[in-house]
């Protein structure tokens, strides 16, 4: 087991290296605010990431669960419709979303 100083070496590295890693951007986004590349990034990023998102978990649904295709399906439509319906909202279309395919994945199971 390595000994204890080293540990808190280590740990501070991983730190120091962490918190540069995270402040960075923040630090360079100050003299880049009024940028039209970042004002393009905030508006089609946050979009990309969750299209990602949900392709990645939809592929992995659809191709082990022929009915659970169908609850993504459905919780998708959920979701679009209650952030579209309700102000675009999106912890509360996402949080409809998710509990209607939680609920048809183990009602219909």
């Amino acid at each position: 087991m390595p000994s204890t100083p080293y540990l808190i070496s280590v740990l501070a590295i991983v730190f120091t290296i962490t918190f540069a890693l995270r402040a960075v951007p923040f630090a360079v986004l100050g003299r880049l605010r009024g940028s039209a590349v970042v004002r393009r990034l905030a508006v089609w990023m946050p979009v990309g990431i969750l299209a990602v998102l949900a392709v990645t978990a939809l592929h992995g649904t659809m191709t082990k669960d022929p009915h659970g295709t169908w609850y993504a399906l459905l919780a998708v439509a959920v979701t679009v419709a209650v952030h579209l319906a309700f102000g675009r909202r999106t912890i509360l279309s996402v949080g409809a979303g998710t509990a209607v395919y939680v609920v048809l994945l183990n009602a219909c199971a």
